[in-house]
């Protein structure tokens, strides 16, 4: 003889009112009145009628003693009123503790950024969410872009900002803005006569000053130069635009940066921007966080200033 399997229970959403029939009941035994409990609450004396009715039929009892003189709690209300003033209660103290775990995750935001991002876009973005959220208190954390999607794996960071060709692994994100960049020169090197651009072969045979292995820019460089030979040895690995920058206006050599980087030093001169013909080194700017887990509070109102930010290229 086969057993029946088991009936699965009734979900208790199903068995038990919700908290907003529960609230007006409270209101009823407040005000004696239905009418004046509906008023209370904000909604109308028909609704307010038809979800009482609901209820009874949902638990099977009557609550309420109606009458021209207003409604009166039966026996069964009475008790059920009981019951539904703790419901209130513990649904007041969870919705107290859950504005404690907001306002604690407002009240800071951790941020990383790749180099380029952090000295040149984050800046005026920080600024404008300080308008919105003074009381948030804001740290930054500059490393290139292995090191920001670590921080951000490992839980060190609310909201990143990479330079690379894609959004690391275990991260979610999305385009902020677009940049190039860009072979410069000191005035007095060689390049900066040419009357023609630099080719992709050249590039890749010159050794040039580069940032370090994990930077956006060099991830860039060395996929779009793969295809001519790879990078040749590097004059200089640095690990910081500014140190680039300066190695390059000493006359060390060739360096490649982002644009963005480089716009007080191409209008004084101290460095010259040498053409490149075929070969393409643009990137995308992004905003990344932990997979699955999109980004709220002031991580949200911060990515939301990136789309506003007048930046050249943004989407």
């Amino acid at each position: 003889m086969s057993s029946e399997p088991p009936v699965p229970p009734t979900p208790l959403s199903h068995r038990v009112p919700d908290l907003g029939a529960l609230e007006l009941l409270l209101a009823v035994a407040r005000h004696g009145s239905l009418g004046r409990a509906a008023k209370d609450l904000g909604i109308t004396q028909p609704a307010a009628s038809s979800r009482i009715r609901s209820m009874e039929r949902q638990l099977g009892v009557a609550l309420l003693d109606r009458s021209p003189r207003g409604s009166r709690l039966t026996g069964a209300g009475a008790l059920v009123t009981d019951w539904a003033r703790r419901v209130v209660e513990a649904a007041e103290a969870f919705d107290a503790g859950a504005q404690a775990l907001r306002d604690r995750r407002d009240s800071r935001l951790r941020v990383a950024a790749s180099m380029t991002i952090a000295e040149y876009l984050l800046p005026g973005w920080l600024i404008a969410l300080r308008t919105d959220r003074p009381d948030t208190a804001v740290s930054l954390h500059v490393g290139n872009s292995a090191d920001v999607a670590r921080r951000l794996v490992t839980g060190e960071a609310d909201l990143g900002f990479v330079e690379g060709l894609s959004i690391p692994e275990g991260l979610d994100g999305t385009v902020i803005a677009h940049d190039r960049l860009v072979v410069v020169v000191a005035p007095a090197h060689p390049w900066a006569r040419r009357r023609t651009p630099l080719l992709p072969d050249e590039l890749a045979a010159t050794p040039l000053i580069l940032r370090e292995h994990g930077s956006g820019t060099r991830q860039v460089l060395d996929a779009a130069l793969a295809v001519h030979g790879g990078l040749a040895q590097p004059l200089l690995e640095l690990s910081s635009t500014t140190a680039v920058k300066g190695a390059a206006e000493s006359g060390a050599g060739p360096c490649v940066l982002s644009e963005l980087a480089l716009g007080e030093e191409l209008s004084a001169r101290r460095l010259v921007k040498i053409p490149v013909a075929g070969v393409r080194l643009r990137r995308q700017l992004r905003a990344v966080w932990p997979a699955g887990h999109r980004p709220t509070g002031p991580a949200r109102d911060l990515l939301s200033r990136t789309g506003r930010s007048g930046v050249p290229g943004a989407p």
